[in-house]
């Protein structure tokens, strides 16, 4: 497995010329296709496959080789993460790198999709920080997204100090598959708030 610094940075550079090149429509195509449907594959199989017990398998594997500062709960019907420290948005901000205009949706963009032929839908807030927090459930369970520590425990990524430091609203996503799908809101606000 290639490790994350050896392509996050040309990752990001990738995205932005895609965006150049033929705009939002082709970076959504490059997640779906390259990703999700190719080098990710083996994701969809374990997912598709297994279903919540596909996600534990495929995330803890790969979270834990990539290096990454998380926890990851499931229950009969939710798996949920909570990213403190992303390996590869920590990197490009520790290296300013900065081409593409939210790095972050790129799991949006391919997870959404694979999750989405699971019948699965996603809630999902990211602080544009390597901090972000993910709630799995089939569409038919109209469960809405946990309440801060309501899931997760002390655990929760919307507990820390530093969940609010970016200046920037946080990027939201309800029962959602498409990385379009976002909404900003104030930071450290829950979806349906």
């Amino acid at each position: 497995m290639l490790g994350v610094y050896d392509f996050c940075g040309h990752y990001e550079w990738t995205f932005e010329w895609l965006r150049r090149l033929g705009g939002e429509p082709l970076v959504c195509q490059f997640w779906d296709e390259a990703i999700h449907q190719d080098s990710q594959s083996h994701a969809a199989e374990l997912i598709l496959q297994k279903g919540i017990e596909g996600m534990k398998q495929y995330w803890g594997h790969t979270l834990q080789a990539e290096g990454a500062g998380y926890q990851a709960i499931a229950t009969e019907q939710t798996f949920r993460i909570d990213m403190h420290a992303c390996p590869s948005r920590g990197f490009l901000i520790r290296n300013q790198l900065h081409q593409y205009h939210d790095y972050c949706d790129h799991c949006m963009g391919w997870i959404g999709p694979l999750l989405k032929h699971g019948k699965f839908v996603v809630d999902h807030q990211h602080n544009h920080r390597g901090q972000c927090w993910w709630e799995i459930r089939h569409q038919s369970d109209p469960t809405p997204a946990s309440a801060p520590g309501q899931l997760a425990g002390h655990r929760d990524v919307r507990l820390r100090a530093d969940w609010n430091l970016s200046g920037k609203p946080t990027d939201t996503y309800e029962r959602s598959n498409h990385p379009d799908d976002k909404s900003s809101k104030a930071n450290g606000s829950k979806p349906g708030s």
